[in-house]
């Protein structure tokens, strides 16, 4: 084989090379492998062409070129404080806290360079807007719904820029320290209010048990001595009866009968009594024994 020969069957397994090389790099920058948290936008002759999604994608090689690769997992914004003043004049200080992420790579990167401090900035004013809607109290005991509505006015704003708000929080409203005293003062006072409201009712309901009770008890003893009358009366009846039946006997019956237990309550008593009787009570008690024995016969 001459040199020439050899020259020429080198050339052309440069050439073979070459093309294989051209081949494999046009293969490698025709295809392209997206992961599954990005996105790439691609160009072509310097304006938007596609956007790739992950997995595999083919694009025209040295024609178009991938000029941004955009993640799109979600986003924290660091924590904000801005200052922002109530309905009713008080300064307060917000910190507040984003989460997005980019749903449009392509409104991303061509209209919007910052995006963090453009979603900063637009959270600091919508902020500052809504809690000079409200006062003090609905700031604090509402903080859900202006949340809500911060997230919603937030999403509404960056729309255009391909971004999803995905969460805002209001970390923490903070008041100087002014403010905070007065706030104290009026907390102790509404605490001491309650106290002395609370210190009256018990004292009104004290009352109210006092005079239930009495009047409970005047009502048990209107009770006893009605049912005491009563029971006076049934005996006067049965005595009525009695003498109505059986004429005088009866009622000396009945006589003779209190004197015999008045005369044994004396004598029950404690320590020793002398008992004075009248000349006639022996024959008063004889006659009661006499209608006793003759009640029984």
């Amino acid at each position: 084989m001459t040199e020439d020969q050899i020259i020429g069957l080198f050339s052309q397994n440069i050439v073979f090379l070459a093309a294989a090389i051209f081949i494999v790099v046009v293969i490698l920058k025709g295809i392209r492998i997206v992961p599954q948290s990005e996105k790439y936008v691609v160009e072509r002759f310097g304006r938007l062409h596609a956007v790739l999604g992950p997995g595999i994608n083919f694009i025209v090689p040295f024609l178009d070129v991938v000029r941004h690769k955009i993640s799109i997992l979600e986003r924290q914004l660091p924590t904000a404080s801005q200052d922002a003043i109530t309905k009713d004049n008080v300064l307060v200080q917000v910190d507040t806290s984003v989460f997005y992420r980019i749903t449009e790579p392509e409104k991303t990167v061509y209209r919007i360079r910052d995006v963090d401090g453009a979603i900063s900035t637009t959270v600091a004013g919508i902020v500052r807007a809504e809690i000079g809607k409200m006062d003090l109290d609905e700031v604090q005991s509402n903080r859900a719904q202006l949340i809500s509505t911060i997230k919603a006015s937030v999403e509404d704003a960056v729309d255009d820029w391909g971004i999803e708000v995905t969460r805002a929080e209001i970390l923490d409203v903070n008041l100087d320290q002014a403010t905070r005293d007065a706030m104290l003062q009026q907390l102790n006072a509404e605490r001491e209010r309650r106290a002395q409201v609370t210190k009256a009712e018990g004292a009104k309901r004290a009352v109210e048990l006092n005079a239930d009770a009495e009047l409970y008890a005047a009502e048990q003893t209107a009770k006893a001595r009605r049912i005491e009358a009563e029971a006076e009366a049934y005996a006067t009846e049965v005595v009525a009866r009695a003498i109505a039946a059986h004429g005088l006997e009866a009622a000396q019956y009945q006589v003779a009968l209190k004197q015999v237990e008045a005369l044994n309550a004396l004598g029950n008593g404690a320590g020793k009594q002398t008992i004075i009787l009248p000349a006639n009570a022996l024959e008063a008690f004889g006659d009661a024994f006499k209608l006793l024995k003759g009640g029984k016969g």
